[in-house]
């Protein structure tokens, strides 16, 4: 029977289970996701992934998705964001309108 099978015999897509990392050490389980992007987007990420020096989309994609929740958890305290601009003053930040 294949590692990829489960109890009831269906495949299963998309995830992974037992691998194991360099050092032997297992992995995470992991849920393959298939995105389309318009040229745009898919511009911004790359661009994103440059900047960031990123090993990957997917590493881009988790950092992006963290700070969309870090940010989302403050707003709903009621926080208010602010940008400090170079010459030192603060400006109110609107990112979610």
């Amino acid at each position: 029977m294949s590692a990829e099978m489960d109890e009831d015999r269906k495949p299963r897509r998309g995830r992974r289970h037992g691998r194991h990392g360099r050092h032997g050490e297992a992995e995470r389980e992991t849920t393959r996701v298939q995105l389309e992007m318009p040229p745009q987007a898919m511009e911004r990420l790359q661009q994103l992934k440059d900047k960031t020096e990123a090993a990957s989309y997917a590493e881009v994609i988790r950092n992006a998705l963290r700070l969309y929740e870090a940010l989302i958890g403050e707003a709903e305290r009621g926080a208010e964001f602010q940008v400090k601009e170079p010459d030192g003053t603060s400006v109110p930040y609107r990112i979610f309108l």
